[in-house]
């Protein structure tokens, strides 16, 4: 009898993480993946598109979440997936990364008694203000199979007290994807010629972090820098919903938009293009830090810190404090150009594959 697993999904960086695992799932002769999406990310762009590009299986289970305060969501998703649960009854429950959907899915297995596997677990930014960071350590702390991109993240796992038999240093299935969607970007997205872009004449920027649009006062001081980058620089920035609301509410919309070119979100191949032609990345995502060093450009980071640190040591990601509209701005222009050391902390593009056969042998024994 095949062994099932029940993924969930429901934030962008999850599906492409999904991406590379669920494909090799579907050719397993004895697992069976049946995918939860909580809808935790609603927009066609950020959703929908991901799965039809990335080649991830339609999902079973579609939740209609959507955005709420972090307890309502977390609390609607809890008790839709544990519905799903006990009428499923997986083998295994999957999760990604450090969303409320992650949360949520592991807070339902760990209830009702069912395996957690946590990939891209171990990840720290030692801030627990950040939610994701609370998503992330209570997550790892119900999970049974975590898997780690780093070992400077299984080092954080041991020093919490996780027993070191749970924990597998597999490298990071987003440079999978990286490596595989490179080159399919390069043949199916037009958004270079759509924007009427050149190669290394732009600034791409990403802003959607909560701890900087949920603060007024840090989001007029990026909103400032932004501006002032905009004025000097070509400065393309693909905007969340959310951002926009939040900018306009705030009264910088109209100002920014002047300087600024704002486009709508964009699927993931259009973003690996945006991302491989850029002079310079600017962000507050984690997992566009990681993709700018997959395509060898450097990248300008707006938090005070990263669990990516890898990026900072090999000198191609410079962390900048958002509260210092000038030190944005400054560190922008000094990063323009340069590059870090040529090393690969993330593995080889085979995390997929090492999870996959230690998920094999763990529901076969």
């Amino acid at each position: 009898m095949s062994k099932k697993i029940l993924t969930i999904l429901g934030a962008r960086p999850q599906f492409i993480k999904a991406s590379a695992l669920s494909s090799l799932i579907r050719t397993h002769p004895e697992i069976h993946e049946e995918i939860v999406h909580t809808g935790q990310h609603y927009d066609n762009n950020m959703s929908n598109v991901f799965f039809d590009e990335l080649g991830i299986p339609e999902p079973k289970y579609f939740l209609s979440v959507g955005s709420q305060s972090h307890g309502l969501q977390t609390a609607h998703m809890l008790e839709k997936i544990e519905r799903i649960m006990l009428d499923v009854k997986p083998d295994l429950a999957l999760v990604y990364g450090d969303t409320n959907s992650t949360l949520s899915g592991a807070l339902a297995a760990s209830k009702l008694h069912i395996p957690i596997v946590h990939v891209e677990a171990g990840l720290r930014s030692f801030n627990k203000k950040m939610p994701e960071e609370i998503n992330r350590v209570l997550t790892d702390h119900v999970s049974s199979l975590l898997f780690v991109p780093t070992k400077t993240a299984a080092l954080n796992l041991l020093s919490e007290g996780i027993n070191a038999d749970l924990v597998h240093v597999v490298g990071d299935v987003m440079f999978d994807v990286a490596l595989f969607q490179a080159d399919r970007a390069l043949k199916y997205s037009d958004i270079l010629e759509k924007q009427n872009l050149e190669p290394g004449d732009y600034i791409l920027a990403t802003i959607h972090r909560a701890e900087n649009t949920d603060n007024p006062d840090l989001m007029v001081s990026i909103a400032n820098a932004l501006k002032q980058i905009g004025n000097r620089h070509k400065l393309i920035i693909p905007l969340h919903p959310r951002t926009r609301g939040i900018l306009s509410k705030l009264g910088l919309w109209e100002s920014l938009e002047k300087s600024v070119h704002f486009i709508q979100p964009v699927s993931y191949l259009d973003m690996v293009m945006l991302e491989k032609n850029a002079k310079l990345i600017v962000t507050d995502s984690g997992g566009v830090q990681k993709e700018a060093f997959f395509y060898n450009i450097p990248c300008v980071t707006i938090r005070t810190e990263t669990e990516w640190v890898e990026l900072v040591e090999l000198g191609w990601n410079v962390l900048v404090n958002p509260t210092d509209t000038d030190q944005i701005v400054n560190t922008v222009e000094h990063s323009i150009g340069s590059n870090g050391k040529l090393e690969f902390p993330y593995g080889h593009g085979t995390a997929a594959n090492e999870i996959l056969a230690i998920i094999s042998q763990y529901l076969s024994s």
